[in-house]
């Protein structure tokens, strides 16, 4: 079987060459939308690119007309099957060459003072349409500037230039007191008791407020156990509430302090039920701050559907932790890019209080660009 690759400005065209070449027997293997001509990535134009094939054996045969009828015969079904076979294999290795061509041409169509900007989001994992956003920004300049005079450190600038425009409009900060109720949800594992207790820290020592905890996770004795200890260590007292009743109460006593911490229970995030559990005991109301713990050693796959899981709660940011556990960040510039939702901390390490870092556009931008 013969295999051939055409390129033109549209799918007449394409297919006037296949049968000018190939001729009326010829198959279409696969056809998409591509860009042509143009310089580095510039001024390109439309166009279509169709893979095409033809048996030569069929191609060959000559035509030959019968005066008389021919008896009908059935068509043997072990040819047909395997050309249709042999087809969708070829079909599905032209699909993937066609992919790894276009990643490798549009790596190749990046100047060489650019790519390893290329180099270094892939590697930190940022989502590759975000860095053909920044990619196609930095292009502009490239060409509108003295090249010649061009260095790293120049175009690094010119990447977290870019980076803090794609996270401008977005909320980042910690948490800034403006409500009484602070509670971190999440799926087990995150760390949610210990962010909240690195939290609790700086509140109570740092800030020097009034404040205590409420716990909603009775499913693991030891999280309520855990959170006792950081409250006798910090002077906090702590509530449990295995109700709606019990948090409305715990709420009630706590009403005089100026920061009330809330921990959650964590649980498998694909359960939906979980999520209806945990609307059934915390009153996310007016009065609570909600902020979405996600580690940063998930899958970024994982990431998207715990946000979409907790999208019924209405998360205010995301507290992004483990960061010490992974080396890649772009996670988290592609979580508030493409969810527009803002961060408050950060933690690096296990220890309380240290370990945890307010979050900000200019630490991510700059450990992501470290690299």
């Amino acid at each position: 079987m013969k295999v051939k690759k055409y390129t033109a400005l549209n799918m007449n065209e394409a297919m006037r060459q296949i049968r000018g070449e190939l001729g009326d027997d010829a198959v279409i293997l696969n056809s998409r939308q591509v860009e042509t001509g143009g310089i580095f990535g510039l001024f390109r134009k439309k166009g279509v690119e169709v893979i095409a094939a033809i048996d030569p054996e069929i191609k060959k045969k000559p035509v030959k007309i019968e005066r008389k009828p021919v008896p009908k015969t059935k068509a043997k079904p072990e040819p047909e099957s395997g050309m249709a076979n042999e087809l969708s294999e070829i079909r599905q290795m032209v699909e993937r060459l066609s992919k790894q061509q276009q990643a490798d041409t549009d790596n190749i169509s990046y100047p060489p003072e650019l790519r390893s900007v290329v180099k270094t989001l892939d590697g930190q994992e940022v989502a590759p349409h975000i860095t053909a956003v920044i990619m196609k920004q930095l292009l502009k300049k490239w060409y509108s500037g003295e090249r010649e005079e061009l260095d790293p450190e120049t175009v690094s600038s010119w990447a977290a230039d870019e980076l803090t425009a794609l996270l401008e409009g977005v909320n980042t900060g910690p948490f800034s007191y403006g409500k009484q109720l602070l509670c971190v949800v999440g799926p087990t594992g995150a760390g949610k008791t210990t962010t909240l207790a690195k939290i609790a820290a700086y509140t109570v020592l740092e800030e020097k407020k009034k404040a205590a905890f409420i716990t909603t996770d009775t499913y693991r004795i030891a999280a309520v156990e855990q959170l006792k200890t950081y409250g006798d260590i910090l002077n906090m007292p702590v509530e449990v509430a295995y109700s709606a009743e019990d948090f409305k109460q715990a709420k009630n006593r706590l009403k005089d302090y100026d920061v009330i911490l809330v921990d959650s229970a964590g649980r498998n995030f694909r359960n939906a039920e979980y999520i209806e559990q945990l609307g059934g005991i915390i009153d996310f109301d007016e009065e609570m701050e909600t902020h979405l713990v996600l580690p940063l050693t998930a899958k970024y796959r994982d990431m998207e559907k715990i946000i979409t899981e907790f999208k019924t709660i209405n998360p205010d940011k995301v507290i992004f932790t483990k960061s010490d556990e992974t080396g890649s960040l772009g996670a988290a510039i592609n979580i508030q890019y493409e969810y527009k939702i803002g961060s408050s901390y950060i933690t690096t390490g296990q220890n309380v209080p240290d370990d945890i870092l307010p979050a900000s556009g200019e630490f991510f931008i700059k450990e992501i660009l470290r690299s």
